[in-house]
């Protein structure tokens, strides 16, 4: 193969990978494409690490991105196949096949092959040597994660793996070998603690690595691709979000309600003057004959912003209540004025639970215990809701307030309360509704989003990046 050849495929790949990164959610323009390019021809494309840093370097904006971004890599830039050199004669091991080291002792189906390898593997995490791990990794995979294929066509499974070599339960005869006898306790021993976990877990990354290799030459890097990544942290569904998401959903939400209350503060208007000041434009043009030459304006005042936020704690949505709860606490640092009201089948005013530097996790179980949100059966009724609002608490809102209402409008064919949602949103200086269903099913079934879409500007709102673009758009 010539040269020109060699760099037109590998520049045919890199544009396949730089296609995967873009559908896994990370934005990628032609001009961190042009400079994934570059890369190529100013680092040494053997060093799989340096390659990795590099092309991360152009086309990752943010650290969140960093685990699809890993994950894609090493789908598209295996770890080469083949076999590690001896270390005394510099060599290739000669019981080397089809690029696998093969190691002494029985055969695979033997269980004294997975009692030696785990001794092995013992030596290798407690010398810590992250390429010998990935390559005994890829052994092991080899020669204990193979099974009868599944129906998707997978033959190779890491729970095999861990099953036979519980790396857990290593950890107390790493730390007796890391330790000396005087180094129990105290930072000596959290230190080691942390070292053991990260490899051992290094050790558990890299299994799952091989297996989606592997699963890839069967079936397809572009398929595996798809399943392997998770979605960021700005796309994950608020309704199917995991305790796991929470702390990142916390760092996302937060920017995004600094922006949020930016834009719901004051209407803007072109330039920086406020009214005219006819009195001083006037004594003004007495120096210039009775012209107004140079006009005057009064500052203009500014707008502090005020914020009531209803928020549905139902059931159904207690994913996007969460999040929804997040977003109140993250907005209460902004707005001079955030009130905030929480119903199910009833409404109760919740700021009490939202101080400065309060965990959320802690208000939404003090608003499951305190707040009187529940009347009757505890099911979402939005008509009622209303009604309470309007009963007790209809002065919270007036000309200077701007009404959030978040939801998914589902009223469990009770009265939705048209009237009065448009009677509040009519006295508000702006209203909102975020809604985290996707707007094909507003209106179906006991859905009432699309009455409630009439009268106030009904917003789709199933993830971080569609807030952020609701942000953008407002």
């Amino acid at each position: 193969m010539s040269r020109s050849q060699e760099l037109g495929g590998l520049a045919g790949h890199l544009d396949g990978f730089v296609r995967a990164v873009r559908e896994a959610g990370i934005p990628v323009g032609i001009s961190q494409a042009v400079d994934a390019a570059e890369i190529l021809t100013v680092v040494d494309l053997l060093d799989r690490e340096q390659l990795r840093h590099g092309l991360a370097a152009v086309l990752l904006q943010r650290g969140a991105q960093r685990p699809a971004y890993d994950v894609l890599f090493d789908l598209w830039w295996p770890l080469s196949d083949r076999p590690a050199a001896d270390e005394a004669s510099g060599e290739p091991d000669e019981d080397a096949q089809d690029g696998e080291p093969r190691q002494a002792g029985p055969g695979p189906d033997d269980a004294e092959l997975a009692k030696l390898m785990r001794d092995q593997l013992f030596q290798l995490l407690l010398d810590g040597d992250e390429d010998e791990i990935r390559r005994f990794a890829r052994r092991a995979v080899d020669r204990l994660g193979s099974g009868q294929p599944s129906p998707t066509g997978q033959s190779y499974f890491s729970y095999r793996v861990m099953r036979a070599l519980s790396p857990d339960t290593l950890v107390a005869k790493l730390l007796a070998g890391l330790l000396a006898e005087g180094d129990r306790g105290g930072l000596n021993e959290q230190v080691a603690r942390q070292t053991v976990r990260e490899r051992v877990d290094a050790f558990k990354n890299a299994v799952e690595t091989e297996v989606r290799r592997r699963t890839a030459d069967e079936k397809g890097r572009e398929r595996v691709a798809k399943n392997a990544v998770r979605p960021l942290a700005d796309q994950i569904d608020f309704l199917r979000a995991q305790s796991t998401d929470l702390a990142e959903l916390r760092r996302t939400v937060a920017p995004l309600a600094r922006r949020l209350a930016v834009r719901l503060s004051a209407r803007r208007k072109i330039g920086r003057q406020g009214r005219l000041d006819f009195r001083k434009t006037v004594r003004a043009s007495l120096g210039t004959g009775g012209v107004p030459v140079v006009t005057h304006h009064r500052p203009r005042k500014v707008h502090k912003p005020e914020l009531v936020v209803l928020c549905d704690v139902s059931g159904s949505v207690a994913g996007f209540s969460h999040f929804t709860l997040m977003l109140t606490q993250a907005l209460r640092e902004h707005f001079t004025g955030v009130r905030a009201f929480a119903f199910v089948d009833s409404t109760d005013e919740v700021t009490r639970f939202f101080r400065p530097g309060a965990d959320v996790a802690d208000a939404v179980q003090r608003i499951g215990r305190e707040a009187q949100v529940v009347a009757f059966d505890g099911h979402s009724d939005y008509g009622t809701a209303f009604e309470v609002f309007a009963d007790k608490y209809a002065s919270a809102i007036g000309p200077k307030t701007s009404l959030l209402v978040l939801g998914d409008g589902r009223t469990n064919y009770r009265p939705a309360a048209v009237p009065l949602l448009a009677s509040m949103v009519r006295r508000s200086r702006s209203a909102h509704w975020l809604n985290p269903e996707p707007q094909r099913q507003w209106g179906s079934g006991d859905s009432a989003a699309d009455r409630y879409g009439e009268v106030i500007d009904m917003v789709e709102c199933r993830n971080a990046a569609q807030l952020a673009d609701f942000i953008t758009t407002l």
